[in-house]
């Protein structure tokens, strides 16, 4: 009973009525800026609904992060420092109230060899990262993209043990990885309500198209909101450090204030209604043990983008708001015309800006509500596997029918080629046919390159086991001989250029990691 929820928004068009008519609940909220340097992190966003009685009935939004990217249920223990798009860390504190409402579970997942508290593992566990970067440390903090191409252990499903989040969805396995990945996909049942986190400063409104099965009467919609590096008085680095791990000077110690809770009743019925809520009404477990809701407290902060500010109080026809929900009918005769003219304006390393033309919202006349854009990379984009693509985050304005519509494609990896899909969807979430392309980002841009350029090439990732031995051979042993300065200037003259060439084939990283084995492994066994 409580997964038809979830699975009736995975079919666009299955809530619509006879007569072309369907209901609509939109949620509008706005997440807010603080100013300081947590604005890096983006917060998290979940939204439930659940009858009077306090019964849960199912997901109505939840950010990509964690819904589709695996934050909650990944690799690693739970209190890893984090950083820019970290890899690690099964984040359970980030919706504690809403995981343990939903009543599903997962088998946890862990890394291949075991050792939850290693951020370092083998490049043959080790497959290439499309949608984090490696970890860094403090003073790379304020990269826009990644550093460094990233090659991450994707783990292993447990066989005892059980996590209230689902598993990421985004993924194709490689011969590194474990033959569980292959399951990731099939165990995430949130595809259809993960969407792209919503814009600093913008007010979003995300439109849930209501299953004919939910009778018309009196509902909650619980929204439920975390950020990482959220600091005040009462929740900071000192009372949460970091844990004593291996690695330690890379990332920072996160767990700030918990998650905040905002609480809206909705009706749905006959008529349009609208509610609101300008407070919020509690929040999380710190720890992430239980799903109760703490009342509000002193020791929650209220300003601009944190704790209970982390949505921005609005203003509509005098009603002021954080989370504003309108129930309404909508009539709608067909699905959207398919995005038109599609024409790749500009290609960088990381990003893409595309144009098309908008279609109507029935055909060709009225407009769109949105459109979904989404990517892979390794095979073609079709109808079969679009809901497991990777949802990418966009700004656009929406135009009228025949409008030339452009839009940033961000977050990409550099000379990697991609095939994407733009869907457009009207209110009752019918949507267009898919228009499909492909396009190959350019070279990496010239920047910060890590200091073991070869060795980092050939094993994919500064945090590589074997690097860590290399470093040491560099550090114990070269710096301290004439001889081996001349070697290490001569290697960070050359390195780099060298390094360009490796990273960018898997033949000459194969070949370079032949060459640096038997060096690795005199280090490995060298008495110090």
């Amino acid at each position: 009973m409580r997964r038809w929820f979830v699975l009736g928004l995975s079919l666009f068009a299955s809530s619509a009525h006879a007569e072309n008519e369907c209901r609509v609940l939109d949620v509008a909220l706005t997440p807010a800026a603080s100013g300081t340097g947590a604005d890096q992190f983006p917060p998290q966003i979940v939204a439930w609904l659940e009858d009077a009685n306090g019964q849960y009935m199912g997901t109505v939004f939840i950010t990509q992060k964690t819904g589709a990217l695996g934050l909650g249920n990944r690799p690693g223990r739970f209190d890893f420092n984090s950083g820019p798009m970290w890899p690690y860390g099964r984040r359970v504190t980030v919706f504690p109230v809403w995981s343990h409402k939903h009543g599903l579970e997962w088998p946890e997942i862990g890394f291949q060899d075991g050792l939850d508290d290693n951020l370092s593992h083998p490049q043959k566990k080790s497959s290439p990262e499309l949608a984090f970067c490696r970890p860094l440390r403090p003073d790379e903090f304020d990269a826009v993209t990644c550093p460094s191409a990233a090659y991450t252990d994707k783990g292993v499903l447990s066989a005892t043990r059980k996590s209230l989040y689902p598993p990421r969805e985004d993924l194709l396995k490689t011969t590194v990885d474990a033959s569980d990945v292959e399951m990731f996909a099939a165990l995430n049942p949130f595809d259809a309500v993960s969407h792209a986190t919503p814009l600093l400063g913008v007010e979003s409104t995300f439109t849930y198209s209501i299953p004919p099965e939910v009778p018309n009467g009196d509902y909650v919609l619980w929204v439920e909101v975390s950020k990482e590096f959220d600091f005040n008085s009462s929740y900071d680095p000192t009372k949460y450090p970091s844990p004593p791990v291996a690695y330690a000077d890379y990332g920072q110690a996160y767990r700030g204030q918990p998650s905040v809770l905002y609480r809206v009743p909705v009706t749905v019925g006959i008529t349009e209604t609208t509610s609101a809520t300008d407070s919020y009404a509690g929040y999380g477990d710190p720890d992430g043990l239980d799903g109760n809701v703490r009342v509000p407290d002193s020791t929650i902060s209220s300003g601009p983008g944190t704790g209970a500010g982390r949505l921005a109080l609005q203003s509509t026809g005098g009603v002021s708001y954080r989370v504003r929900t309108t129930a309404r009918r909508e009539q709608d005769f067909e699905p959207p015309a398919t995005p038109a003219n599609i024409a790749i304006v500009d290609v960088k390393s990381t990003q893409a800006t595309l144009s098309f033309t908008a279609p109507g919202d029935d055909g060709l006349v009225g407009n769109v509500r949105g459109y979904e854009i989404r990517y892979r990379v390794g095979e073609t984009m079709t109808d079969e596997n679009f809901t497991t693509g990777t949802l990418a985050p966009i700004e656009v304005d929406l135009g009228p029918p025949g409008a030339e519509q452009l839009l940033t494609v961000k977050g990409l990896v550099p000379e990697t080629t991609y095939s994407i899909a733009i869907r457009a969807f009207d209110d009752c979430r019918n949507g267009s046919t898919l228009a499909v392309f492909e396009l190959t980002t350019t070279e990496r841009a010239q920047g910060h390159v890590d200091a073991c350029f070869i060795a980092t090439a050939a094993y994919g990732s500064t945090m590589a086991n074997e690097i860590g031995q290399l470093r040491r051979f560099r550090d114990s042993l070269l710096a301290k001989t004439v001889l081996g300065e001349l070697a290490i200037e001569t290697y960070y003259t050359f390195g780099p250029a060298v390094a360009g060439a490796i990273g960018e084939s898997d033949l000459l990283r194969a070949t370079a990691r032949d060459f640096l084995g038997p060096l690795v492994e005199w280090v490995r066994d060298y008495r110090w």
